[in-house]
């Protein structure tokens, strides 16, 4: 019994450690609910999915999988080699026959370190173009999206989902799989030869597997639990750096920079801490399977030199020193692939969570969508009708109410009212930025619908208040990247809005560098290039959403005379603050509380006295008080 002391020690350390691992595992729940849309898939799930954007890939991964071969024989073949090598070396030998041995040694490694290579290029040309499609699905996708779903999912989320997560599955096409597959090729291969070699010490090896089988069940469990947290936290601190370095001057103004740099400590505090307990996780797995191998390797040494030393025949098979070498370099190649196999676990859990993440995303089904059967239009005259129409962003909110009207082609009609009346939303149900309740909302005569989304967009132009410009020239904020217009169509329509006055000004014309969110011009002149956007690109339907909002004196006298030349491109339709802006509308309709409460030109509303005269003769004396206030200023100042 005491011969076999060390092996009962090595059992007993083994047992320990084992039994601490299983309890841990069970103590440890994971959360069943899930933040925001994250929620929790199936690995088979997952992989099914990801393959599917590995399968026009085929062929590549053919040719690797043949390269693969070519490694994995140098493993197997490599010990066999050396011992041969070492058996003849102990006995007399022919310079010719060690040569030759060494040679071949040498070829297989060439071989295998040459085709080792190929593989990682091949590998990586082929996970970039596979993430490439991944992530213009992903975007594709997120544009389907409607107005009231993107809303609510944070700007840093899907920033986080389009960019870090598909980087990190990248790791799992450019050599992850593949070497998954390869290093369980390489432990079969190498049971294989240990079998013929030595039956009975490769018994005494496997006795080691159940315990590598049950490190990485319960691995699994900590280390997807780990990147999830990992995953959380990155897209935390993402979220909150997209939205205060766009509020900075928020901030600045406010004087709370402490207060949230606090906040930013504590989402970058959580992301410490989930990154310290992944390399923890990790950092207990890999040396519990060095353990298994050293173990291995001990039993190996006390096993094989009790045999070798003692002459002891094990089940009909003895033990030289040739087998025992050949036995070490075995151990060596079938623990190595399996501690490889604990960092590609690693490895793959990251990807499969960041997989969850962006499958979530993508999961969520658009609910503004073409009808099977939509229509496009070639060409529309503007006419625009609501059959009354009931709308709610909440269920039983309702923000239009029984709301019905008709306007006919080439028409500028204006909609005034309190905040919240249902002005803007009007507007936006027109393009399908969110579909209506009840009711029906017609385009020449059409539902629209039974208009395809990207037709019916592409017929209306839309000025808003809150211009957005991308990063780019002023050309290209004009055209959107169309390569259809040439510098003569946008230098007539900047003309046309009066965006020449100050673009003749710029020393590059129209290739003036545009800041990001346009924030090298001022709110008047991005206005005047949101015009000449619309304009260019010819819609039939435009859409004025407190254009003038916020505007100074000068620039407003141009936007007005741009606006007098656009009512004559087509149907207008006019949200405006300033009352004075829509004199000349042919209608008016005046709202309040999701509710059409009267309607008619300026003047007819004018001698209706309703609420339309109110606001507007409220309006018009504060504007009175305003000019007495500056007249009197200037008067003071004179004297």
């Amino acid at each position: 019994m005491k011969e076999y002391l060390p092996l009962l020690i090595v059992g007993a350390i083994l047992g320990v450690f084992s039994t601490f691992i299983i309890i841990a595992y069970a103590s440890v729940k994971d959360k069943k609910t899930a933040i925001g849309f994250d929620r929790k898939m199936k690995d088979g799930d997952l992989m099914k999915r990801l393959l599917a954007y590995a399968k026009p890939y085929w062929k590549n991964f053919v040719i690797v999988g043949f390269m693969m071969l070519l490694t994995i024989t140098y493993d197997i073949v490599s010990p066999l080699l050396v011992s041969d090598i070492e058996k003849l070396v102990k006995s007399d030998f022919l310079l010719n026959d060690l040569v030759w041995r060494v040679a071949l040694y040498a070829s297989i490694l060439i071989v295998s370190l040459a085709s080792n290579y190929a593989q990682s290029i091949l590998l990586q040309i082929t996970g970039q173009k596979i993430i490439s499609t991944l992530r213009e699905d992903a975007f594709k996708h997120i544009e389907s999206l409607s107005q009231a779903q993107l809303v609510q999912i944070p700007v840093g989320t899907l920033v986080t989902r389009v960019t870090n997560d598909t980087n990190a599955i990248s790791m799992m096409f450019t050599g992850l799989l593949v070497n998954l597959v390869k290093n369980c090729f390489v432990i079969i291969g190498v049971f294989v030869a240990m079998l013929c070699v030595n039956y009975m010490l490769t018994l005494m090896v496997l006795c080691f597997v159940p315990f590598v089988l049950l490190f990485t069940v319960i691995f699994r469990k900590f280390s997807r639990r780990a990147f999830r947290k990992v995953k959380d936290g990155y897209t935390d601190v993402n979220t909150f750096l997209s939205e205060n370095l766009s509020g900075m001057k928020v901030i600045q103004i406010f004087n709370r920079e402490e207060s949230k740099m606090e906040e930013f400590t504590a989402k970058s505090k959580k992301l410490y801490n989930a990154k310290r307990e992944q390399i923890f996780v990790f950092g207990i797995f890999r040396p519990a399977v060095y353990m298994l191998y050293i173990s291995s390797v001990l039993c190996l040494f006390f096993l094989g030199s009790k045999g070798y030393l003692d002459n002891i025949n094990f089940m009909g098979q003895v033990v030289t020193s040739e087998t025992i070498v050949a036995f070490y370099m075995y151990i060596s190649k079938f623990f190595n692939p399996i501690q490889n196999l604990a960092e590609q676990f690693h490895r793959l859990q990251s990807a499969f969570a960041s997989a969850e993440k962006i499958f979530t995303i993508m999961d969520i089904q658009p609910d503004v969508v073409d009808e099977p059967d939509a229509i496009e239009l070639e060409k529309v005259r503007g006419e625009i009708e609501f059959k009354h129409v009931w709308f709610a962003y909440n269920e039983g909110e309702w923000i239009l109410k029984d709301v019905s009207f008709h306007i006919d082609a080439k028409q500028t009609v204006a909609f005034v009212g309190a905040t919240g009346s249902g002005k803007t939303t009007i507007l936006s149900l027109l393009c399908r930025n969110y579909d209506i309740q009840k009711g029906e909302i017609l385009l020449d005569g059409i539902n629209i619908r039974h208009i395809k989304i990207s037709n019916l967009r592409r017929h209306f132009g839309q000025m808003l208040q809150d211009v957005f410009l991308f990063a780019g020239t002023i050309r290209s904020n004009i055209v959107l990247r169309d390569e259809e217009f040439t510098d003569e169509q946008i230098l007539q329509a900047c003309k046309y809005v009066n965006a020449d006055k100050f673009i003749d000004k710029l020393s590059h014309g129209l290739d003036e560098e545009v800041r990001e969110r346009g924030n090298n011009f001022s709110a008047g002149q991005r206005q005047l290039l949101s015009f000449a956007r619309t304009i260019i690109h010819r819609p039939e339907v435009m859409i004025l959403d407190e254009a003038t909002a916020n505007i100074d004196t000068e620039t407003e006298v141009l936007i007005q005379d741009s606006l007098s030349k656009m009512m004559n491109v087509g149907t207008m339709l006019i949200v405006a603050h300033r009352l004075s802006t829509i004199q000349h509308a042919d209608n008016i309709i005046v709202l309040s509380h999701g509710e059409i409460i009267e309607q008619g030109n300026h003047d007819q509303l004018l001698k209706h006295k309703g609420r339309y005269y109110e606001l507007y003769m409220l309006q018009f004396n504060k504007e009175q008080i305003k000019s007495a206030s500056s007249t009197a200023t200037v008067a003071k100042q004179s004297t």
